[in-house]
């Protein structure tokens, strides 16, 4: 039998800065200028309260707000007839990435 290939890893930051100034024409400096931009501007968006942000052509960022839970006793739905101990969970933003149809075509 083969062994299973271990997975690629991505480009580094450097790599990626590298390959960007060399497709735009710009030096890596004003990549990470731009790409510190977008991240500013992304966090700004979700300090105003909106709850999603769309990176055009590539993918849509959302946040939900989900509700703080109630500790309890609920059957386990591993174990017919069993109960167990749920634990209470505070309320907190979850954050979701979506890719778009020209992100998914890529792949």
């Amino acid at each position: 039998m083969a062994k299973a290939e271990a997975p690629k890893k991505g480009p580094s930051k450097s790599e990626i800065y590298a390959s960007l100034a060399e497709a735009t024409g710009i030096n890596k400096k004003q990549v990470a200028a731009v790409l510190e931009a977008l991240a500013k501007e992304i966090s700004t968006t979700f300090k105003k309260k909106c709850s999603d942000f769309t990176i055009p052509g590539l993918c849509k960022i959302v946040v939900t707000r989900k509700p703080a839970t109630k500790a309890g006793v609920k059957p386990n739905p591993f174990k017919p007839g069993e109960m167990m101990d749920v634990k209470a969970k505070p309320a907190r933003n979850v954050l979701k990435v979506r890719a778009l149809k020209a992100l998914k075509e890529m792949v």
